[in-house]
């Protein structure tokens, strides 16, 4: 079996996922594009991106390749992400390694990331500034942050030990070694429920002049419905409660007390939450209050600025 042989075999099977999915809701799987999985997985095995699957695309598949790719397929077929497969994603073009214990990194998220640096160039453009990342996760948007602007001084915290060993590995390896002039360490991560995964550290460094979050925010009773892959995400950084605000309501609440004086708050949340959430935000004193769109067009992020 050639290059080009195992792909059109692969994308057959993952194409027969959709169409199973189409006939039973309750089984289908995210499969955006079969053939684009299909790329992945065996590019992957191969050490090879799409331009190379093509250029070698009459090139004989080993048995042993050939047996690691059906692997591959098989789980991709049963409904688990690409991302876990190969055990990495690209986010804002680093590649982050996930596990079964944290949430897949996805490019809506890259709009919190987007949102944080106009925030920060616009209102802090003299800087040092501090930051602190909550639900972390992956890392990849405290590391990102940190990667695109070194002169950061970035905190990150998560409750789950699981996730921030995953963060810490990406970090200590999509960082640079050694800082250039002016800049700060690398991130330091924190364990615990939100702000209280703070209690450790001294008293200045409980301060921050931006504060980022993409909690957990779907409702408890729509777990049950989103794709398999999907739900075998850890349900602790998909479930936001009854209405998929009980954390948000608790960052928004809590925030005041890790602020400077003027200091911002973000949040990624899901578009029919932005009303509500701005509300909140409005009530708890927060000012100029700004929603932040994702590449579809919807309200993804929604921040505000607290004191003067």
């Amino acid at each position: 079996m050639t290059v080009g042989e195992a792909l059109s075999q692969g994308a057959a099977l993952l194409n027969q996922a959709l169409a199973a999915g189409e006939e039973a809701p309750s089984s289908r799987t995210a499969l955006v594009s079969p053939a684009l999985d299909a790329a992945l997985l065996l590019g992957d095995i191969l050490g090879m991106d799409r331009a190379g699957l093509i250029l070698a695309d009459r090139r004989p598949v080993s048995p042993e390749v050939l047996a690691a790719y059906q692997r591959s397929l098989k789980r991709r077929y049963a409904g688990e992400s690409v991302a876990y497969i190969r055990g990495r994603k690209e986010f804002r073009g680093l590649d982050f390694s996930v596990t079964a214990g944290v949430l897949v990194p996805r490019p809506d998220t890259e709009t919190l990331v987007e949102a944080a640096l106009a925030r920060l160039d616009s209102r802090f453009p003299a800087g040092p500034l501090c930051l602190l990342d909550l639900c972390t996760g992956s890392g990849a948007v405290a590391i990102s942050l940190k990667y695109e602007r070194p002169v950061l001084a970035v905190y990150a915290s998560d409750i789950s030990e699981a996730a921030l060993q995953v963060a810490r590995a990406n970090a200590l390896r999509l960082l640079p070694a050694e800082s250039a002039p002016g800049s700060r360490p690398g991130v330091l991560f924190v364990r615990g429920d939100l702000f209280a995964a703070l209690e450790d550290l001294p008293a200045p460094e409980r301060v921050f002049d931006l504060i980022t979050a993409n909690p957990p925010y779907i409702p408890s009773a729509l777990i049950g419905s989103l794709a398999p892959e999907v739900q075998r995400e850890p349900r602790i950084a998909l479930d936001g409660g009854r209405d998929g605000m009980d954390l948000i309501r608790r960052i928004i609440g809590e925030a005041p007390g890790y602020l400077r004086p003027g200091g911002d708050i973000l949040l990624e949340a899901d578009p029919s939450q932005m009303q509500n959430i701005g509300d909140l935000l409005a009530s708890r004193g927060y000012k100029d209050i700004q929603l932040y769109m994702d590449l579809a067009g919807n309200r993804r992020v929604i921040g505000g600025r607290f004191g003067n």
